[in-house]
């Protein structure tokens, strides 16, 4: 379903209206972070809902993966007196965001509508009554409540991060950005082939073939179905790497972020090659020669 440009911009407005209200009453820098963020999540979670509801547009959620972990990062910097390493971490994530973002709004994720699982789904649950309740727990509430988890590793650093940076602590950093580069790089060919696959480029004939297969299985698809996936999983275990060095614990309860986020790859694996697997008949054996989600060299 198509989305109009004016409920997306109240969309924003509203939740820029509820952090700025959240924050006048909890400022960041004196008040429990994760209470502000737990309390942001109740006005984000509640307006994704209710807009899905209305509009019949069930993506609210996803517009959101970009941008509302960036404001978290932020909210815990100012918590932990802008301190370098959780500086140096919130940095990284509005890095990670700024991709996302630009990757999101070029395949029109703010003007052309849904995800195309969206629909798949709701013919899948045809009760309304039971797709609201997916709706609400599901596409609302749990994503909302992963973006809290993933970036809890900052809410450690707010507050048990030292003052200032380490070699390790860099060494974590470099580690975060050599993910995003591979997540960057994996969504810049998967792009490029869509584009070209749909005549919006010009193809080129060394894809030829995977033209008319229907998918990419080159460059790092070639060793993953799904190397985006790789990279994003990277940068979050990169981010409880870091944290679980600048405070000198490395297993603590943050690393439930992760593990949560892998959880729901494996997941929306699962269901997403369900949906490919019908459409191509040669995704079969494309599986059988690059692994889901980590890298496959023999």
């Amino acid at each position: 379903m198509k989305t109009k440009k004016k409920p997306i911009a109240l969309f924003f407005i509203l939740i820029a209206i509820g952090i700025v209200m959240v924050l006048s009453f909890f400022p960041a820098t004196t008040s429990d972070p994760l209470r502000s963020v737990l309390y942001i999540t109740g006005i984000t979670v509640s307006l994704s809902f209710l807009f899905g509801l209305i509009s019949g547009d069930y993506s609210w959620t996803d517009r959101l993966w970009s941008t509302m972990p960036v404001v978290f990062a932020w909210i815990y910097a100012a918590y932990g007196k802008f301190a370098q390493p959780v500086m140096v971490a919130a940095i990284l994530v509005t890095l990670w965001g700024a991709r996302l973002t630009f990757n999101f709004a070029r395949r029109g994720g703010y003007t052309t509508g849904e995800d195309y699982r969206w629909p798949i789904l709701r013919k899948r649950i045809t009760n309304p009554v039971l797709w609201q309740l997916f709706n609400l727990g599901f596409i609302a509430l749990y994503q909302q409540i992963l973006f809290i988890a993933f970036t809890s590793p900052l809410y450690l650093l707010s507050l048990y991060g030292p003052e200032s940076m380490t070699l390790r602590l860099w060494l974590a950093s470099l580690l975060f950005l050599l993910f995003l580069v591979i997540e960057t790089i994996a969504d810049q060919q998967q792009y490029a082939f869509q584009q070209a696959k749909y005549g919006l480029l010009p193809k080129r004939t060394e894809h030829a073939e995977q033209y008319k297969q229907g998918f990419r299985s080159s460059g790092l698809f070639a060793r993953s179905r799904h190397p985006n996936y790789f990279g994003e999983l990277g940068v979050w275990y990169s981010m409880y790497i870091f944290a679980s060095l600048a405070i000198g614990n490395f297993l603590n309860w943050s690393l439930v972020g992760p593990l949560s986020l892998t959880m729901l790859f494996s997941f929306s694996t699962l269901f997403t090659e369900s949906i490919t697997a019908r459409k191509y008949e040669k995704y079969l054996e494309y599986k059988k020669k690059a692994s889901a989600i980590l890298f496959k060299f023999w």
